[in-house]
């Protein structure tokens, strides 16, 4: 699940960011500077760790 791990106040936060970003944000940039595509990479992450977290704990029962 892509939401898994974040909170309903986390999502709205990031959408928000995310879209003023589109609309206001820098022009097109490098995949390594756009603030939107690190915006991404870091989501994606927290919900690498929350799930790999799900994982351990259902191992350790």
């Amino acid at each position: 699940m892509k939401n898994e791990g974040l909170s309903v106040f986390y999502r709205i936060r990031w959408r928000l960011t995310w879209l003023l970003l589109h609309v206001a944000g820098p022009a097109t940039l490098p995949d390594a500077q756009d603030p939107r595509r690190l915006m991404e990479r870091q989501r994606a992450a927290k919900v690498a760790a929350a799930r790999q977290a799900r994982e351990q704990r259902s191992v350790s029962k």
